[in-house]
């Protein structure tokens, strides 16, 4: 009998996995950019058929191996976007009369999908507190098909239990759908805690430069086939240097997260005790309303967190034009530290009112931290403050 082969650790596997060993001599190391369209078939056969809007270029499906490999799935697609993975992953799982129950807590552009194109393709969509347990099975409809959840929430940091969540989708055959991408592989790993299907955002963590737009599904072979073939349809395959540039970013991912929650966790300490701070949006926090859920269920508290400043919207613009180091931009995930306000970013069609009564009032900064030195970017945002 073989013996057993050691599983290897997610930092292992975020370099070489989905890459058979090299054991010929003249083998490149780092991964070939297949940039090609097309690509020769054979004669009299649809087998080995490759085409790039497919998702079966080269470069897609050797990051598509990895992707699988760090979830812990069956299988898994790369996207043109996040927002193209979460709409083909939708359109995968529902049809014209279904029901959609999601969590009210989720990204701006999500929302914008779930209550504007969905309901107007004739799928039903509710959404719930998702701190209120009761309120999930409330929710439910003879016609519902899944549940749609994100955690860590963009923009507040709220941290989901998911045991309450998955039992239900289980006892009713739903399927349960999971943004992680403010988490990262590295953080937290939905299918390990019931999920069905996880859905990314590579633009962020798993890709981590600011240079790659894109977005992943994974779950059952069978299903992410199905997502595939909406991905066909509706033109969301990623070019084949958008999946090079994604798996090239990967192999760094374990650490640059691990140094990203060490730098949040250094400024959010630090910001909790400024006068100039109002409150502190970070699950690394004992004051953190979801601290208890975080330490059970999250590998590391995230590079994520947000502040709200004691005067309002004037003192964010205030504090935002003097900050030096960290640079004013949306999106998050990389290596360089970025702020941005939400009411101009991700809920810019929400009123100030609907903004608040969800915990963004104004004057409420979310960062993303990077890998630069913790005291650096302390300091920069000191200077900002006074």
């Amino acid at each position: 009998m073989a013996p057993k082969t050691r599983p290897q650790s997610l930092a292992t596997v975020a370099v070489h996995g989905g890459v058979p060993h090299r054991a010929e001599a003249d083998l490149p190391v780092a991964q070939p950019l297949y940039q090609s369209v097309n690509y020769t078939q054979e004669f009299g056969t649809t087998e080995g058929l490759r085409y790039t809007r497919y998702g079966n270029s080269p470069n897609a499906e050797a990051v598509q191996r990895r992707l699988a490999l760090l979830e812990g799935s069956e299988a898994a697609l790369a996207l043109a976007s996040g927002m193209g993975a979460t709409a083909c992953a939708m359109l995968a799982l529902l049809r014209p009369g279904d029901h959609l129950l999601a969590s009210s807590w989720i990204y701006g552009g999500t929302h914008r999908l779930f209550t504007e194109e969905l309901s107007a393709m004739g799928i039903g969509v509710s959404l719930v507190d998702p701190m209120e347990t009761r309120t999930w099975r409330k929710g439910l409809r003879k016609e519902t098909r899944a549940i749609f959840v994100e955690s860590p929430v963009n923009p507040t940091c709220r941290v989901l239990d998911m045991r309450p969540i998955s039992r239900l989708a289980k006892e009713e055959g739903l399927a349960l759908v999971v943004d992680s991408t403010f988490a990262s592989p590295v953080n937290f790993r939905p299918l390990e805690h019931g999920a069905d299907v996880v859905i990314h955002s590579t633009t962020k963590y798993l890709n981590g430069h600011h240079d790659v737009l894109g977005g992943a599904v994974m779950g059952e072979a069978s299903y992410v086939e199905e997502v595939r073939q909406k991905m066909m349809v509706w033109g969301q395959a990623p070019d084949p240097f958008a999946c090079w540039l994604l798996e090239r970013g990967m192999k760094t991912l374990d650490v640059r997260v691990r140094r990203g929650n060490e730098n949040a966790m250094r400024i959010a300490e630090w910001c909790d005790g400024r006068k100039e701070v109002r409150r502190v949006h970070y699950p690394g926090l004992a004051s953190h309303p979801d601290h208890e859920v975080a330490r059970e269920c999250l590998d590391g508290f995230g590079a994520m967190l947000a502040i709200e400043l004691s005067g309002g919207g004037k003192a964010a613009d205030r504090f935002l034009r003097r900050l030096r180091v960290i640079t004013h931009a949306p999106s998050l995930g990389g290596v360089d530290s970025l702020v941005s306000e939400p009411r101009y970013t991700s809920h810019a069609h929400m009123t100030a009112e609907a903004r608040a009564a969800i915990g963004i009032p104004d004057g409420f900064i979310r960062m993303s931290v990077g890998i630069e030195d913790a005291d650096d970017l302390i300091a920069d945002i000191e200077q900002a403050l006074k």
